[in-house]
């Protein structure tokens, strides 16, 4: 068996997530201002969406500790779990505010609240567009080079943001262009809420199914096993599998190498296969390799 050593990206998530946080801060104390003394409930309402990226924020930065920890005797793949578990929670809290949002907006349209935004609502709509789809290109970017499901997790998030912002911004614009539109704001917060929902869902469900231990897509499996099969003296290979343990993955597979093979030989070809699916570039971590001998009869039989 061939396992790697986990490079500790802890300090870079947490940098990364700091600028993040950063910026919602002053996004969501603007926005909410905005839209206060701008009579926008949908700006209003965003400002909550982004005040509510808080706490993934903090969860990541506090997270990272313990992803990025050492195997131990009581965990000894490792705690990458742990960052599956987040992203999950990431979706999860995205998911609660988007049915918040939506739950207040239509108690407003029930009531006939009327709202006529202003145009500092309107700027400031379009300048948090701006800046959280620029978050969301820098935090995908950084999460992807350094495999992070839950930077990039915080990322999508990042453009739910930027997302439910379309909406406020053309509300807002025909709350000011047509007065007479006074329900225009609140039907804004709704799409907001179905637009946070979606993005919540879409943050949440990966993560779902990798806490079932998924396994790699057909395309890396593939890739995988053709890297396997390209090392010299490997005649077949079955029992294949993959599982991802967080953002990384695990493989193990059994090798058909020439019945008449040493033990050392067998050893070093096993190696060299465990060696060349790690550098796959499929952030491979752990890699284990069962030698078969070649039996015809068997052989024949798988087939």
């Amino acid at each position: 068996m061939t396992r790697i050593a986990k490079k500790d990206d802890s300090s870079e998530v947490r940098r990364i997530t700091w600028v993040g946080l950063g910026w919602n801060v002053v996004l969501s104390v603007g926005k909410f201002f905005a839209g206060y003394f701008g009579g926008s409930q949908a700006l209003i309402a965003d400002a909550i969406h982004s005040a509510s990226d808080f706490t993934t924020d903090i969860a990541i930065i506090v997270g990272a500790r313990f992803w990025n920890a050492p195997p131990d005797a009581d965990h000894p793949y490792g705690h990458r779990r742990f960052e599956t578990l987040i992203s999950v929670g990431i979706g999860l809290a995205v998911c609660a505010v988007g049915l918040g949002l939506g739950y207040n907006a239509v108690v407003a349209l029930k009531n006939g609240e009327q709202s006529h935004p202003e145009w500092i609502a309107a700027i400031m709509a379009l300048v948090s567009i701006i800046i959280k789809e620029a978050l969301f290109r820098y935090t995908r970017a950084k999460g992807r080079a350094i495999r992070s499901e839950a930077v990039e997790a915080n990322a999508w998030h990042h453009r739910s943001d930027a997302y439910s912002s379309i909406p406020v911004l053309v509300a807002v614009l025909f709350g000011i262009i047509v007065p007479e539109l006074w329900f225009a704001d609140s039907v804004g917060a709704i799409i907001v809420s179905i637009f946070i929902l979606h993005s919540g869902f879409e943050i949440a469900w990966p993560g779902i199914h990798r806490v079932a231990d998924e396994g790699a897509s057909v395309e890396v499996a593939q890739k995988l096993r053709e890297v396997a099969l390209s090392c010299p003296n490997v005649i077949s290979i079955h029992g294949f599998r993959t599982r991802y343990v967080g953002s990384d993955l695990h493989v193990d597979l059994h090798v058909v190498v020439p019945a008449e093979m040493t033990l050392l030989a067998a050893h070093d070809l096993a190696e060299e296969v465990e060696r060349r699916i790690i550098d796959a570039g499929e952030n491979v971590v752990d890699a284990l390799v069962h030698i078969d001998p070649y039996d015809p009869q068997k052989d024949e039989s798988k087939n």
